[in-house]
């Protein structure tokens, strides 16, 4: 039975299934960092922020609530101060006579809990919830979006007058015959820097991966990427165009008088208490440059290989592949397809203190306890290939290498996966068989790529039906015509989301992954050193039981994972 103040570790075993092997695992990285023991596992991808807070709980010996299914009372905002809630990171749950409910990201913080005792006149009864929940529902309340109404509002006024009547013709001439000074002046304003923070906190509150800052002839649209996909989120006036990009380029220590040229930068910032890194890139378009802002979360990817979405042969399949001391694992798929969470899921997986784990990455996304990492710098020489020799004089036992994206890295990787080194790598390729080829291409001799690779893992990401608003539905026949599928629909139940607040009615809440795993077996080693087209390895790796994306995309479908529009979108692309 569970009961407060039982160790933590045994917790997560019996709570979320944690093994003592991984628990061990984290042990010995706490003692290095000396982080808190249940974030270390979730920086590891082993706990997810909702079973840390309820494993909290339960040591602590209070209760948990989950605020999807348990929604503040909006009433209750009212009886605390609006930066108290901010501050202290807590929402209003229930009241019951003179005693206050609250979830709370840290209910053993007594100072808090006695300032709001304080201010709202009631007994406080904290309980826990993930910081995610309840950020979600502090920003709902408190009016992002008002406030950003707001912003602009004074952001118009600074930059003459009101930004919506600004013609075409005035703001392009504004743009073009802005000062250096004025720019620099626009980009420190008070009313610029709020519109751009609130821009960045509603991105960080909607789980965008990016956010687009895009100008167009008459006005300045802001779209965020969400779930793969780009979604308009506001349309601002043609006028306060040069203050936010400014704003953005000085945040990102870029050259604000550099319009006409495409530049890079980076920013760090904390926003509700976690620390976020936004890689920043511009782009010179007809109608004014272009901002797109990658996001990224330093507390690190959080995925555990079960987790993904392979299925349970493919795991088997692809934990046997890690374990192996030497060759070259291959993930492939296009960009924005999730190799990258795939291979870090991988290294949380075999990260020990035995092993010596090296990366060359362009750049680093997520930075992981207990190996080194490094990240590809041009100006400083350091390639891919630079760097990954390097690394061999390290005493590596697994080394990542990005991207073999040139035939001297590719060949440096295989060097040294034939030297008992395990190295794994991605490859744009459509599918498993397609890496084979495409290293051929590149002039990797049969002989070597027949023997230093061993498996490849091909990927896509399908969104995920919205759990709260699934329904049963009917597809249209020209969905099975197009995947060529014959089946009684009437024995088959098929799944969409109907579009609620929980998905901003998008119908979709998260992704998940579309695999095929290729083994390299002796009989696609013949075929690689016969130069065989990637047809004919497809078709010995079929005989040999891979699973293909296609299938395993369907076989999603049928379990409900996804609806049959995601897959012929992502996958039966054809």
């Amino acid at each position: 039975m569970k009961t407060a103040n039982q160790p933590l570790a045994d917790i997560v075993c019996e709570v979320a299934g944690v093994s003592k092997q991984d628990i061990e695992r984290a042990t010995a990285v706490q003692q290095e960092t000396h982080e808190a023991l249940a974030q270390i596992l979730v920086n590891m991808g082993l706990l997810s922020e909702r079973d840390k807070a309820r494993c909290l709980g339960i040591q602590w010996g209070v209760p948990f609530v989950d605020l999807s299914e348990r929604p503040p009372d909006k009433e209750l905002f009212k009886l605390i101060p609006r930066h108290l809630l901010q501050r202290f990171r807590v929402v209003p749950i229930a009241s019951q006579g003179s005693r206050l409910s609250l979830a709370m990201v840290n209910p053993l913080d007594i100072y808090a809990i006695d300032q709001l005792r304080l201010v709202s006149g009631m007994d406080i009864h904290p309980l826990i919830g993930t910081e995610d929940d309840i950020n979600n529902a502090l920003a709902q309340d408190l009016g992002i979006g008002e406030e950003i109404g707001q912003a602009l509002q004074q952001v118009a006024e600074e930059v003459g007058g009101d930004s919506a009547d600004i013609t075409v013709e005035q703001s392009a001439m504004a743009d073009e015959e802005l000062s250096l000074d004025r720019l620099r002046e626009m980009a420190d304003d008070a009313p610029v820097v709020r519109l751009v923070n609130l821009i960045i906190h509603r991105a960080v509150r909607d789980k965008a991966s990016d956010i687009h800052l895009q100008p167009e002839a008459n006005r300045f649209r802001v779209r965020f990427r969400i779930d793969g996909i780009l979604h308009d989120k506001m349309v601002l006036p043609k006028g306060v165009q040069a203050a936010l990009v400014s704003r953005v380029k000085v945040m990102a220590e870029m050259d604000i008088s550099e319009k006409r040229a495409p530049q890079d930068g980076r920013m760090s910032l904390r926003l509700e208490q976690r620390e976020y890194d936004l890689r920043v890139s511009t782009y010179p378009g007809v109608n004014g440059e272009k901002v797109v802002m990658r996001v990224l979360d330093k507390r690190g990817v959080q995925a555990q290989m079960h987790r993904l979405g392979l299925s349970a042969s493919a795991l088997e399949e692809f934990e046997q592949l890690i374990t192996k001391p030497h060759g070259i694992i291959c993930v492939t798929g296009p960009t924005g397809s999730g190799k990258s969470t795939t291979l870090y899921s991988v290294l949380n997986k075999i990260n020990s203190p035995e092993q010596n784990l090296m990366t060359i990455e362009d750049p680093v996304e997520y930075q992981l306890a207990g190996l080194t990492q490094a990240q590809v710098n041009a100006r400083a020489g350091v390639t891919f290939a630079t760097a990954l020799r390097t690394i061999l004089r390290q005493d590596p036992d697994i080394i990542l290498v990005g991207e073999m994206r040139d035939f001297e890295t590719a060949t440096i990787a295989i060097e040294a996966a034939l030297t008992g080194h395990l190295v794994l790598s991605t490859l744009h390729t459509n599918d498993a068989p397609g890496a084979v080829t495409r290293l051929l291409e590149m002039g990797i001799e049969p002989f070597l790529t027949a023997s230093s690779v061993v498996g490849v893992v091909a990927q896509r990401l399908v969104r995920v039906i919205c759990p709260k608003c699934k329904e049963a539905y009917t597809p249209p026949a020209e969905a099975f015509r197009r995947l060529n599928l014959a089946m009684d629909t009437e024995s088959v139940s098929f799944y969409r989301g109907r579009g609620c607040q929980h998905c901003t009615g998008s119908g979709y809440k998260g992704r998940i992954g579309v695999f095929e795993v290729m083994i390299i077996t002796d009989g696609i080693r013949e075929l690689i050193l016969r130069k065989a087209p990637a047809h004919a390895i497809r078709q010995e790796s079929l005989q040999n039981g891979m699973v293909p994306l296609k299938q395993d995309a369907m076989q999603k479908v049928l379990e409900g994972i996804t609806t049959m529009e995601e897959a012929l979108r992502v996958v039966y692309t054809e």
